[in-house]
């Protein structure tokens, strides 16, 4: 199996070999496959195919791409929303395993979101992009993501010929850890009691990773959905293990900002869950390269009546063009609500207190 290197600031080359995705560097020559360059920043020039992930590890996307046998799998299973601190704790140990038997750390996931299928107006906003989920995994150091084409049929399995067909069949998985409150298959019918019944059948183990509690309070993706609307990032944060990042493409706005003296840089985001309106500290990295720290508004901009919600950074001591460039936003912590101002003046007024807050709320984290 060839072995993708990681990227940091190299040029480097993404290469598609048979459905599946690795990341050379430019050391390394492909053997089979199309390959696109890549800009020393990590973005593909062309071919929005390729999955760039900064590290060692493969996507296979859809079941019958999965074209060979690997080594003594140690696999979980799971949506993974948000990569929390729970699911960390379960790629910890699956990870770990692998490397103890010399085997393959594999996560098993769904694209799309299983109730964006079965039941769309229940289906929660999510807290990771494809991409932002896929760079977390790769942090983890899981070896292979498995990402299944979810759909009703899909969805339709028992679980015992979910296990038998995939699990036993087609991946011959070794062990097996999953969350404690994890189901699976057609109803959730599919309990950790019944997957460990199975894994007798089917020669493989199953571990169980307990609850993850910070502050006393249980780490999970809907408990951080919550924070992060009602605009608690930094409570959120600690339950994730990072800060809440949103990422984008920066885009032309009204150009407002540049002329009450603080220029913004507009985010186009596909990110589905955005922090409550207000206005927060933030470090943001423009292109993968050097951190800088500003302010960052969430809203509709109240104060001219502007109606459609926006994302807008200002970034402390930093004049370069943004346009069409890259931009990862952490968000650190909420200094205030939206409000709307009387005029011009007194929202510069606000923005200046706003920018003199975010520096020492910054310069203490």
């Amino acid at each position: 199996m060839m072995r993708p290197a990681c990227i940091n600031d190299h040029v480097g080359i993404a290469v598609k070999k048979e459905n599946y995705y690795t990341i050379l560097n430019n050391h390394i020559q492909s053997e089979v496959g199309t390959s696109q360059p890549i800009l020393p920043n990590g973005k593909l020039t062309i071919s929005p195919q390729c999955e760039i992930i900064p590290a060692r590890m493969r996507i296979i996307r859809g079941l019958k791409n999965i074209v060979e046998r690997f080594p003594k799998p140690v696999l979980t299973l799971g949506n993974f929303d948000g990569v929390h601190l729970g699911h960390q704790a379960i790629f910890k140990k699956v990870v770990e395993h692998a490397r103890m038997i010399g085997g393959t750390s594999i996560a098993f996931t769904f694209e799309p979101h299983p109730l964006k299928v079965l039941a769309p107006d229940r289906s929660p906003k999510l807290l990771n992009t494809f991409h932002g989920k896929m760079k977390l995994l790769a942090a983890s150091g899981i070896d292979i993501v498995i990402c299944a084409n979810f759909t009703r049929a899909f969805a339709e399995q028992h679980p015992e010929d979910f296990a038998r067909t995939v699990l036993h069949d087609q991946l011959e998985v070794q062990e097996i850890f999953v969350g404690y409150d994890y189901a699976f298959g057609k109803g959730r019918e599919g309990s950790i009691e019944s997957l460990k019944k199975m894994g007798l059948t089917y020669g493989f183990e199953v571990g169980v990773v307990e609850a993850i509690q910070v502050d006393g309070i249980v780490v999970s993706s809907s408990t951080i959905r919550e924070l992060i609307s009602s605009g608690s990032v930094d409570e959120a944060a600690k339950l994730l293990g990072r800060d809440y990042v949103l990422e984008g493409e920066v885009v032309h706005g009204s150009h407002r900002g540049h002329t009450l003296g603080f220029p913004t840089a507009n985010l186009h985001t596909s990110n589905e869950l955005l922090p409550g309106f207000g206005v927060y500290a933030v470090r943001a990295t423009v292109d993968g390269q050097r951190v800088r720290e500003g302010v960052a508004s969430i809203g509709v901009r109240p104060t001219f009546d502007a109606g459609a919600v926006s994302i807008e950074v200002f970034l402390f001591d930093f004049g370069d063009d943004l346009y069409g460039k890259h931009m990862d936003v952490s968000f650190i912590k909420r200094l205030r609500g939206e409000r709307k101002f009387p005029d011009a003046n007194a929202l510069v007024a606000q923005v200046r207190k706003d920018v003199e807050d975010a520096k020492k709320i910054l310069c203490s984290r």
